[in-house]
């Protein structure tokens, strides 16, 4: 049970960064010491494909996420999250896009939506074979930008 709501509390926080485009752009961001091990383990590019290709059916088809994406270029996101998450894991991507808090202000995001799309990734990583080990050091990666992404407290 405890280790249930430590795994929902963090994939909350990774879901702040993938309701949004990225927030800089990166080429090949790992800091020195840093390996791609995590990017590996994800499947390097082609698992992140799989895995945001999964993630993203799952959340267009919520009843809860998916009036946020009815007027979004999907693919562009899809692209933009894959690189994303390749610069997060260690990979050798480019990152580019907006400033997250500053596409999400006007977005009446709260707590609910957050953790929803937190519950359809954890669906999805789990649904990629994705080890629990592998999820948890994303989710710390990603852990402090739901700041700029939960907009109603």
């Amino acid at each position: 049970m405890k280790n249930s709501r430590l795994l929902v509390a963090g994939l909350a926080l990774v879901a702040s960064s993938l309701l949004a485009e990225p927030v800089f752009a990166q080429a090949n961001p790992a800091p020195p010491g840093q390996t791609d091990e995590l990017f590996r383990s994800f499947g390097e590019k082609a698992g992140l494909i799989r895995l945001v290709d999964d993630f993203m059916v799952r959340i267009v088809a919520d009843e809860r996420l998916g009036p946020f994406w009815k007027d979004t270029n999907l693919k562009l996101i899809k692209t933009q999250l894959v690189d994303q998450l390749c610069v997060i894991t260690g990979g050798p991507c480019v990152y580019k896009g907006d400033d997250m808090k500053q596409v999400h202000g006007a977005m009446k995001i709260g707590k609910p939506e957050f953790n929803a799309l937190i519950e359809l990734l954890q669906v999805a990583m789990a649904r990629q074979g994705i080890a629990f080990s592998a999820q948890n050091r994303l989710l710390a990666k990603l852990a402090p930008m739901h700041r700029e992404i939960i907009t109603l407290h």
